[in-house]
């Protein structure tokens, strides 16, 4: 009985360390900022233990590097906030300045998309053809009719992300940009022109434009400011930077602000989650950290590791040209953001950028 009793105990306490080390999700509760007036409240980085000597560093590599904008949220208080650099009509770059988004505002239009097919307005298998019309490709209608919102959202379309080199435009969403490659789901490529096409597929489905259904289930529920605008073929998103940290700090909690569910728990699941075993750095218009292997825009090769190596395994992120970014770290109750111009030629995707800031802030969060 004894015995029986003791292999009780050592079963239930190793069950619950395993149960402890699987969650990354740390047990502080997270702080929100008013959605209307108010101050956002502040932590300093000596409260927090914080190697305060590293900071220094970090500042003068941002100024270095053109950032305008850089926010470090801990448990959802600002602990590190910093503006540099000029606006050429507004002065010097502040809180209130407003700045592009680039590719990271493809988590946010992603969240859109979770949030319409909870309502019943978007179904993600549907053929993409039921919400734009035929023929918004080029491909024969057998070819079209295969490709879904699905398919949209985790960059696996088929198409070929160059348009076989006719204009060798990644962002183009003509007709006669969309050639076929590949059988959905047979290949993944960052293609950013059947992304925009979702706005579409959300207006469609929605009866609403963009920018109202933006609005009324996202922004106006978190205090967010900001809009989309169209610049060529695409659609950019513009917000002041503590705007980019509320939605950053949604992600945090999982889309639920304040105890209000912004973005549906099983859609956040899915943007979180590998999407495809082809790029498993992948998900739902969200990049992963901490996956075996991750492929770059513009390229079908496979490289080995994870995506930022200085970062936390279970890091996500919404990243764009330029080094604007989101990052999201559930195991430390992290957002870091950041705003600005390139620092070098970082591509579509500023992967070195990123993994530079992870190395500065490694030396100050302990």
């Amino acid at each position: 009985m004894i015995k029986t009793l003791r292999f009780s105990i050592l079963y239930l306490l190793v069950a619950v360390a395993c149960s402890k080390k699987s969650d990354p999700t740390p047990t502080t509760s997270l702080y929100f900022p008013p959605t209307g007036s108010g101050t956002w409240e502040t932590v300093t980085p000596a409260s927090l233990g914080w190697n305060e000597s590293a900071i220094p560093d970090l500042q003068t590599y941002l100024i270095n590097s053109n950032t305008r904008a850089f926010i470090v949220l801990k448990d959802g208080k600002i602990a590190i906030e910093q503006y540099n650099g000029v606006q050429l009509t507004s002065g010097a770059f502040t809180a209130s300045s407003s700045w592009y988004w680039a590719s990271a505002g493809k988590t946010l239009t992603s969240a859109l998309v979770g949030i319409a097919n909870a309502n019943g307005k978007v179904n993600f298998d549907a053929k993409t053809s039921d919400y734009l019309g035929a023929d918004w490709t080029s491909l024969t209608p057998a070819q079209e009719g295969k490709i879904t919102v699905r398919h949209q959202l985790t960059m696996s379309t088929g198409l070929d992300d160059y348009n076989g080199g006719v204009t060798g435009d990644n962002d183009c969403t003509l007709p006669s940009c969309f050639i076929y490659k590949a059988d959905p789901s047979s290949r993944w490529a960052y293609h950013t022109g059947p992304y925009t096409l979702l706005d579409g597929v959300i207006a469609a489905g929605t009866g609403k434009s963009l920018a109202t259904y933006l609005n009324d289930e996202l922004l106006s529920k978190i205090g967010m400011d900001g809009s989309f605008k169209m610049s060529g073929y695409n659609n950019v998103f513009y917000s002041t930077p503590r705007s980019m940290a509320r939605y950053g700090l949604l992600l945090l909690n999982k889309g639920i602000w304040s105890g209000t569910t912004i973005i549906p728990s099983s859609y956040f699941d899915l943007m979180v989650t590998s999407s495809q075993n082809l790029n498993p750095s992948y998900g739902y218009l969200t990049w992963l950290n901490g996956k075996n292997s991750y492929m770059v825009p513009g390229s079908q090769a496979s490289l080995t590791g994870p995506l930022t190596p200085n970062a936390p395994s279970d890091m996500f992120a919404a990243m764009g040209k330029n080094g604007q970014l989101i990052n999201v770290v559930p195991s430390m109750n992290l957002v870091v953001i950041r705003m600005g111009d390139s620092p070098t030629n970082t591509g579509l995707v500023p992967f070195t950028v990123q993994n530079d800031i992870w190395a500065k802030l490694n030396a100050i969060i302990k």
